[in-house]
């Protein structure tokens, strides 16, 4: 294996690289975008609990922002709960800071997934112009040793197996992780939709 990444010459610093680059986004984006570390443990219920004692205050807003991206949207509904229209304002806004924070990394891992193969086919390109060059300098193609020039070639697709091993599972991860972020989008709407009904049931149903 190592033959065949040093057999891909300068052009598969870079592929190594991004192939760096994607794994670290994919095990990073796993743990972020896992659905307790999102969704907290039904906020909604323990604010509903919290309500039902008396114990909504400021400070246990406070608590349930720390708590989960989702306890951070609905803590921003209830700084405003007593419009629900400035309510479901409050929430759209943390909701889009949070999706923002959920799409972190997925631009760089797409772009990854374009790039390398056309890394690998520059690497190619070049060590076929490097081919060429060595034909010619031998005299043309009759003195040039078949094997030789065979092996050659085969060197210079290396670059292109290579950006093509990393492109696919980059391009697969991206979409995954696009598809997630939705699903936890639409989530967390359902969520923020059950706290306006806890909170002005009246008007929920008006609506």
């Amino acid at each position: 294996m190592m033959a065949l990444v040093l057999a891909g010459g300068g052009m598969m610093i870079p592929i190594i690289l991004a192939s760096v680059v994607a794994l670290a986004i994919v095990f990073e984006r796993i743990l972020a975008l896992r659905y307790n570390r999102l969704m907290g443990d039904d906020p909604v219920g323990t604010v509903e609990s919290w309500i039902a004692q008396g114990q909504l205050n400021p400070l246990k807003i406070a608590e349930l922002a720390r708590l989960s991206p989702l306890g951070m949207v609905l803590a921003a509904g209830l700084q405003a709960a007593g419009n629900v229209d400035a309510m479901r304002s409050r929430m759209e806004d943390a909701g889009r800071h949070v999706a923002h924070q959920m799409e972190r990394y997925l631009n760089t891992l797409g772009t990854i997934a374009v790039i390398s193969p056309l890394l690998g086919l520059l690497g190619t390109v070049v060590g076929i112009i490097d081919v060429f060059q060595s034909i010619t300098a031998s005299g043309g193609a009759a003195g040039v040793n078949p094997e030789l020039l065979a092996g050659g070639i085969s060197k210079a697709l290396v670059t292109t197996a290579g950006g093509i091993m990393v492109a696919v599972p980059a391009y697969v991860f991206h979409r995954y992780f696009r598809g997630l972020v939705d699903e936890r989008i639409i989530d967390m709407e359902r969520e923020s939709l059950r706290l306006v009904d806890l909170i002005h049931p009246v008007e929920s149903r008006q609506r």
